[in-house]
């Protein structure tokens, strides 16, 4: 049964003397206002006395105020708030500390591994991770010219950070404490899936946000699914992917409602064409809906177009020395299985071989992880690099331009895709040797597309207009940095070839095909 008094709170009561003031009214003419007899009322409902429950609804009624606003909650009232409030978290944690034992299995068989390049079985997380760093600013949003990144001689040009602009990281974790929200953008190979299967495997062994449950989506597969099923609800997809661990949709909704979730969602780069503007979608709904929630999402940079709500953009930072060290000391490890001794002894002889001044394009491809794999693994069978450095370079350009995507089952969409693995090494060449013969390091986004449509308006079946060609080059060029991170946007349309060592070997291939020569006398 309600209260037949009500009293207002002195938040209340602020509010309602602002509104009083602005009617200009007395307290005798507010009484006849709202019919009755005398101000008393009126004066007691200022002075935070209770008074009728008509009267102190009319009072708010006359000052265009919510009731609700203006009461006083009962001190029992807020004593059961209180403890129903503490009742709810109980049985919330207890609702997280079951699911998170029945789904721990599961995410542990999903996270707990990787699968290395030509390396035949799986290797354990824990064995391999090395610690990210973070940028929180984005390179290809940074406001520069080409003379902020270039203008000094060759000779003291920085290979390995592709000019003199420096940016500060942060650790990988502490980025994911910072911001709740967050859009993980970085290189092919440059670690992003393998970020999130750290924080999964973290998570669900109770060492980072133990009282959340993880939940890792591949977005890819989650669209190809949805397709087959002809249904897109993200929602539903993680209610399957729980249920098959004996998880009640009930206790589903509960974990998502109170922001109990740790959603990791991968690779929205990967997402087929046809399915991308239902994928972001259901991505936004679930943002907006179960809001507490902490969201990750990676995607390759410059393939992302949709900007979410609320996220905050970050950029996964290219290796440093002694992250290079210590992803050395561990795949070595790894590899040698049961013989660790061995595999410290040559991944110090491989950290001594890479200080060498011959190995410095090796060093400079190795500050991503996918290629520092590679180079790991040229230099496992024979303790040494190969002595013709242009076949290293070639498996570098193999794994980047064909064999990452395939092994990832990625298929892309665009236009680029028509041209064939001869045409896209002719064009990555002649890009290469025009600039690098003019001493270009960094090149204007409108240099690109020019150089683009020269060579694209010579294939047969070209079109011959001048606004769709323009189209088709900066077409070309996205799709170059996003499928293979072969040139990158190293400042708001400034480019330059991800790095050096590449620019250099296309620039010899241009050179041996034009003249003859081997590709080995140049490289």
């Amino acid at each position: 049964m309600a209260k037949r008094s009500l009293q207002a709170s002195p938040d209340g009561i602020k509010k309602a003397k602002q509104a009083f003031e602005r009617k200009g009214w007395t307290q005798e003419y507010f009484a006849g206002e709202i019919g009755i007899e005398t101000r008393q009322p009126i004066w007691k409902f200022f002075a935070g006395k209770p008074v009728d429950r008509r009267v102190f609804s009319e009072i708010c009624f006359h000052l265009d105020l919510e009731m609700e606003e203006i009461v006083a909650i009962p001190e029992y009232a807020q004593i059961d708030a209180e403890k129903k409030a503490a009742e709810d978290k109980s049985r919330v944690d207890a609702i997280v500390t079951k699911v998170r034992s029945h789904y721990h299995d599961k995410i542990q068989n999903q996270c707990g591994t990787l699968r290395l390049l030509d390396i035949a079985r799986p290797v354990s997380l824990d064995h391999i991770y090395v610690d990210v760093n973070i940028l929180e600013e984005i390179t290809s949003q940074r406001w520069l010219e080409i003379d902020d990144l270039q203008g000094f001689p060759a000779e003291e040009f920085d290979r390995l950070g592709i000019g003199k602009v420096r940016r500060e990281s942060i650790p990988g974790l502490q980025a994911v404490e910072r911001y709740p929200k967050m859009m993980v953008l970085g290189k092919p190979g440059s670690g992003k899936t393998t970020f999130l299967q750290y924080l999964a495997i973290q998570c669900n062994q109770g060492n980072f946000q133990s009282d959340r449950v993880p939940m890792l989506i591949r977005l890819k597969n989650f669209a190809e699914d949805a397709m087959i099923e002809c249904s897109f609800s993200l929602f539903n997809y993680i209610n399957q992917e729980l249920q098959s661990c004996g998880i009640s949709e009930q206790d589903i909704e509960t974990i998502l409602s109170y922001g109990r979730a740790l959603i990791l969602m991968d690779g929205l780069d990967e997402v087929p064409e046809s399915a991308s503007n239902q994928v972001i979608q259901q991505i936004r709904k679930i943002s907006e809906k179960y809001y507490k929630n902490q969201l990750i999402i990676t995607c390759r940079i410059a393939a992302q177009q949709y900007r979410f709500q609320g996220f905050t953009e970050v950029e996964i930072a290219d290796f440093k020395p002694a992250q290079i060290q210590h992803f050395a000391k561990k795949w070595f490890v790894a590899v040698a299985r049961n013989d660790p001794e061995s595999g410290l002894e040559k991944a110090s002889l491989f950290i001594e071989q890479m200080k060498l001044p011959e190995n410095q394009q090796i060093r400079e491809l190795a500050t991503t992880p996918v290629l520092l794999n590679l180079a790991c693994l040229v230099f496992q069978t024979k303790a040494d690099f190969p002595v013709k450095r242009s076949d290293l370079y070639q498996q570098g350009l193999d794994l980047l331009l064909i064999r990452w995507d395939e092994a990832r089952g990625v298929k892309r969409d665009d236009i680029y895709r028509n041209l064939s693995l001869p045409h896209k090494l002719e064009l990555l060449s002649q890009l290469a040797v025009i600039t690098f013969e003019q001493g270009e390091y960094f090149f204007e986004e409108i240099r690109l597309q020019q150089l683009i449509a020269d060579y694209l308006r010579k294939l047969p079946a070209t079109q011959s207009n001048q606004a769709a060609l323009e189209l088709d080059s900066l077409a070309v060029l996205k799709s170059i940095e996003v499928q293979h991170g072969l040139l990158v946007e190293r400042a708001r349309r400034i480019y330059s070839f991800s790095h050096l060592t590449f620019q250099e070997y296309f620039t010899a291939r241009a050179i041996v095909i034009g003249t003859g020569m081997s590709l080995s006398q140049l490289v």
